[in-house]
């Protein structure tokens, strides 16, 4: 009997978790029974992505070589980044003004789920000035920025011990073998994780709609259409474009992603997919070096989802408490959404602590946020296969335009 491909097997878990879930609907019970299976699953994809992101960028950093070619290559990404970022808030904004998401919703009729987790990371995240958020991607202890996850502070110190490991030459031949080791040996790790994934999608999912009900998107299902509208217009369209200047037919590409896209979108959690989608992009063509450093450093600075939902989220709060949003207002607020989403990335709730920290500035009611919490893990899934995308299609681009020569469409196609 042919084996069930890994995409189905998360398919069969997603549709069999949505099913538990209405059934049990309110049941405690379940999700006590449910949330550690989920958690453990978590728990074994965020054990295996520091080895491989800090192997991955020592052998690639050690293959570029030196200062200048790596200076070179992150001032290209950079720059690709805040592009497609800035697309991305502009489109979500766009979207908010065309369908007003927020208009006519009637707040009485919502239910309010308590913020203050997320309050009080803003107000720690806002009591570090930008430039202090620039001077702690310099870590003063290594282990503790692995033990905290800090992935700017891991990327940094990968990066320079990278340049150290090139730089002393022939000595460093053994420290290179043995990061190759660990990535491959942590690669193989990740491919046995993968065999639970069904079961931790079936949990998450489940936990979800015992919690929520499919009843609780009802009143918000216009700004549901919109938001999922919004991202697949950006994918089909913007990165659709992007792709094709590079040569990539999008459609194929989305095919060729599709298990990780369907584990990101069950799971939530672009972490997930890391390690497989940087495999992924090698088996394309792309350097190691290019995807060892842009695909970690878009986790932080080009999530592409996150900052669509976080314009049309702002607008969709401004519509439903009546406030109009002249052209000035929401000029600034993309200028305060380019500086928030790259300033706090990597830290929990991302997106909601990026809105905490803006909407203030702009005159938009903060509490407006506690609206939206209880469809926001719905909301979350489908931006999590937007920044799945949107960083995977970086390292194809940043290949190409540092010369080198992917032959996409072929390895797409086999």
């Amino acid at each position: 009997m042919k084996r069930i491909s890994l995409a189905w097997q998360i398919f069969i878990g997603l549709a069999l978790g949505i099913i538990v879930g209405a059934i049990f609907y309110g049941n405690t019970h379940v999700a006590q029974f449910l949330q550690p299976i989920g958690d453990i699953f978590i728990r074994l994809i965020k054990m295996i992505v520091v080895p491989i992101v800090i192997s991955s960028i020592v052998v690639g950093v050690a293959g570029t070589g030196d200062m200048k070619s790596l200076g070179k290559l992150g001032g290209k990404t950079l720059l690709y980044f805040e592009i497609i970022t800035t697309i991305a808030i502009v489109l979500g904004l766009l979207f908010a003004n065309v369908f007003h998401p927020g208009t006519g919703v009637d707040r009485s009729h919502l239910a309010k789920t308590d913020i203050n987790t997320y309050v009080e990371t803003a107000k720690t995240t806002e009591s570090h000035s930008k430039i202090d958020t620039f001077v702690n991607i310099v870590p003063t202890n290594i282990i503790q920025a692995l033990a905290n996850g800090d992935m700017l502070a891991i990327i940094f110190f990968s990066v320079m011990f990278g340049l150290g490991v090139a730089a002393i030459g022939e000595k460093g031949t053994p420290i290179i073998n043995f990061f190759k080791g660990t990535a491959d040996a942590m690669f193989w790790v990740t491919n046995q994780v993968m065999k639970f994934a069904p079961f931790g999608v079936f949990a998450l999912i489940g936990v979800t709609v015992s919690k929520f009900g499919l009843s609780s998107l009802i009143p918000l299902g216009k700004l549901v259409f919109v938001v999922y509208g919004a991202m697949i217009f950006f994918i089909l369209v913007v990165l659709g474009i992007t792709a094709k200047i590079v040569g990539v037919n999008i459609f194929k590409f989305l095919a060729y992603l599709k298990d990780e896209l369907l584990l990101g979108y069950s799971t939530a959690s672009s972490e997930a997919v890391l390690p497989k989608i940087m495999e992924k992009m090698e088996k394309l063509g792309c350097p190691k070096s290019i995807t060892s450093f842009v695909i970690p450093t878009g986790y932080s600075f080009n999530l592409d989802g996150s900052t669509l939902y976080q314009a049309i989220a702002a607008l969709f709060i401004a519509q439903m408490y009546g406030i109009h949003m002249s052209i000035t207002h929401q000029i600034t607020l993309v200028l305060v959404l380019m500086v928030t989403s790259k300033g706090i990335a990597g830290v929990p709730g991302v997106s909601f602590v990026v809105l905490l920290a803006t909407l203030g500035s702009v005159g938009i009611p903060v509490e407006g946020l506690a609206f939206i919490a209880g469809i926001d893990r719905l909301l979350d899934m489908a931006r999590t296969c937007v920044n799945i995308v949107g960083n995977s299609l970086a390292a194809v681009v940043i290949s190409k335009w540092e010369g080198h020569k992917v032959n996409v469409e072929d390895k797409i196609a086999a």
